[in-house]
């Protein structure tokens, strides 16, 4: 065999076994957590649907320990209704898959233009992110604890592969009608179909709510206008199959944030929560709530405005996320998913202040910093000590996030990359043939 056939069947091999490492590690990782958790939301979920399928009302439904209710949107019971057909353990497994590969996808759209700009190979940067990722709190929380958060965060990060399209697209202009298949193909590859995952979101939860806020903020009114037409339809199909119960979720159910939990729990870490034991109240004083949320919401709003003209619309979405988690009344570890892009935006930027050959001592100061920072939030985020929750660490980190997370200039385009005619020095009379 010749040496250049061995060379490849050998790198074969080789990347068979990573992957067949990786993947064990995963799996051993999922069943880590699923065994640490105990699949909490999950059993109250199935539990409460479970009911709802043999007649009760969906929102009746009470744990008999701690007293814990369903919180989930008529439209995302009904899209978990086939899991009540599972036992818990094999629910949980599936849910958790269904989270690793959003997590996969979205690392894939995150990390992925990193990788380019660097002149890298994209396959091992993203692998290597999306296990750096599957090791932080807020991941292992959502796969333990059975929470759909990983396929709310995919959903929102799809709408950024649209906006890129939309961006970089060009449009053709015919006559004919063209096929379908070529109909949606362009459709695909335009990026018109932008909002259709943030507007799913929004239906399945509350706080992509803010994500729908953020993309008139970013005036992106096309993609806004189809996440809030997605958004409707499934709220009307939801109507139309379970109408009691939307009627109960939106007069009701919406408005008892601390139906799951206490929000002056430890495990509250948003801004309501900080609020509610700094007063000692079960809730923070409404008008103090929404005083300096408010203020930290539209900082937050700015900011991804600002992020999103300079052309780093990873950042403006990261912003939104950060700002939506720490406004929201209730925020558990498990919710603060967008912590993890935060730290590659924070990575990259350090990464991006040293390729530069030309530093200023401010600017390696900068870069130590940001490096620095990164790192520690993200040893924090792995090990997630008690102290993290006690401290509100979390908390803080979302709202120190939001005011100060840099975002990174757009890359420079053929154009400006490509050397410009060099005029001379003594300008030489048109037709003199030299």
């Amino acid at each position: 065999m010749p040496v250049i056939h061995r060379r490849a069947l050998r790198a074969a091999q080789t990347r068979s076994t990573l992957v067949a490492l990786g993947a064990l590690g995963t799996l051993a990782l999922i069943s880590i957590a699923l065994s640490r958790y105990g699949l909490s939301t999950l059993a109250v979920t199935q539990a409460a649907v479970r009911d709802w399928l043999g007649g009760a009302e969906l929102y009746s439904y009470r744990e008999p320990v701690t007293q814990t209710g369903a919180a989930l949107p008529p439209a995302l019971a009904i899209l978990l209704t086939p899991l009540v057909l599972l036992p818990l353990k094999a629910a949980g497994w599936l849910l958790a898959l269904a989270g690793v590969a959003a997590l996969l996808l979205s690392t894939v759209v995150l990390a992925g233009p990193i990788a380019r700009r660097y002149g890298r190979r994209r396959t091992p940067l993203v692998l290597t992110v999306a296990t750096l990722a599957l090791l932080t709190e807020p991941v292992r929380a959502t796969l333990g604890e059975g929470d759909p958060d990983l396929l709310l965060f995919g959903l929102v990060v799809a709408d950024l592969v649209a906006l890129r399209r939309a961006r970089r697209a060009i449009w053709w202009h015919t006559d004919q009608p063209a096929p379908l298949r070529d109909r949606l193909r362009q459709i695909w590859s335009d990026g018109s179909w932008a909002g259709i995952g943030t507007g799913l979101a929004v239906a399945f939860a509350v706080t992509p709510v803010f994500f729908l806020a953020g993309l008139f903020v970013l005036r992106q009114r096309r993609a806004a206008r189809t996440a809030l037409t997605t958004a409707v339809t499934a709220t009307l199909a939801g109507l139309v199959f379970a109408p009691r119960e939307t009627l109960t979720w939106f007069g009701d159910t919406l408005w008892e944030p601390n139906r799951s939990e206490s929000l002056s729990t430890a495990g509250n870490q948003a801004l309501a929560g900080v609020l509610a034991r700094l007063y000692g109240f079960p809730a923070p004083p409404v008008l103090v709530w929404l005083s300096f949320g408010v203020l930290l919401l539209a900082v937050g709003l700015i900011r991804a405005r600002s992020a999103n003209a300079a052309g780093d619309e990873v950042a403006a979405f990261t912003l939104i996320g950060l700002a939506a988690a720490a406004f929201g009344p209730m925020t558990t570890p498990a919710e603060a998913i967008w912590l993890v892009p935060a730290l590659l935006v924070l990575a990259d930027g350090a990464l991006r202040r040293r390729a530069h050959a030309r530093r200023s001592r401010s600017d390696r100061f900068t870069e130590k910093l940001t490096g620095g920072t990164a790192l520690l939030g993200y040893v924090l985020l792995a090990a997630a000590p008690t102290a993290l929750l006690a401290w509100d660490g979390y908390a803080f980190a979302l709202i120190l996030l939001v005011s100060v997370l840099p975002w990174r200039p757009a890359p420079q385009t053929v154009e400006e990359l490509r050397p410009r005619p060099r005029t001379a020095a003594i300008p030489v009379p048109r037709g003199s043939g030299r």
